[in-house]
């Protein structure tokens, strides 16, 4: 049986899905900023405070970790772990991509892309600091054809609760997201999507789009 407080944690570039399967089964979440020493920063936490038992942790970037032994992305354990679910399932009938399958049929079907604008030089980089500052002005109100009903600017500490960061996440009406932010290992800027819709098509559909729609507004910066 899992733990009641149990909860999983993700960094907030990360896909949703696991959020919403989490929940269906009473366990919560919480949104770390990129990097898996985030997520290492709270399983120590949480073995001080016990205020959680740390059942799962995962990034946008295939970084993967379960259990609260290891305080890093971890592939050993994750091989591991697919091997036992693909035996699994094969002595139920089914492959990891069919029960992913009946997973998009339960909670929908949840699709991310990520766009890499690369910018070298100083003239790069004054111009990824530009469109930073382009959106943190301007506040756009919609991305295409969608409003934005939040915005979460994380250089304001007091709002998001986690440390000082230059990204900006936007979530639209229809609960897709965009997150924006300066690579902080190479000359880029890193735009995060995702959506989610009733059918596989309809949601790469959509975040095909939604792509276009982000990228239309960088250009014209």
């Amino acid at each position: 049986s899992l733990p009641k407080n149990g909860v999983i944690i993700k960094t907030i570039v990360t896909s949703n899905m696991g959020v919403e399967i989490a929940a269906k089964h009473g366990i919560g979440y919480l949104d770390v900023l990129t990097g898996f020493k985030y997520i290492g920063e709270k399983i120590a936490e949480f073995a001080e405070s016990r205020e959680h038992s740390f059942l799962f942790g995962y990034e946008e970037s295939y970084g993967f970790l379960i259990g609260d032994y290891v305080r890093d992305k971890d592939a050993v354990q994750i091989a591991l772990i697919v091997a036992e679910m693909a035996l699994y399932y094969k002595q139920n009938g089914l492959s990891l991509h069919g029960r992913l399958e009946k997973l998009f049929e339960l909670y929908g079907y949840y699709q991310e892309d990520l766009i890499n604008i690369t910018l070298s030089g100083i003239e790069g980089q004054k111009k990824i600091l530009d469109i930073m500052d382009y959106f943190r002005r301007e506040k756009p109100q919609t991305l295409g054809q969608e409003k934005i009903i939040l915005i979460k600017d994380y250089l304001l500490t007091e709002e998001t609760n986690l440390p000082q960061s230059n990204v900006l996440h936007y979530t639209l009406k229809d609960n897709s997201w965009v997150c924006i932010r300066p690579s902080g290992t190479e000359p880029k800027l890193k735009v995060y999507l995702g959506v989610k819709e009733d059918n596989s098509t309809q949601a790469k559909q959509k975040i095909a789009q939604l792509r276009k729609d982000v990228l239309k507004i960088i250009e014209e910066i």
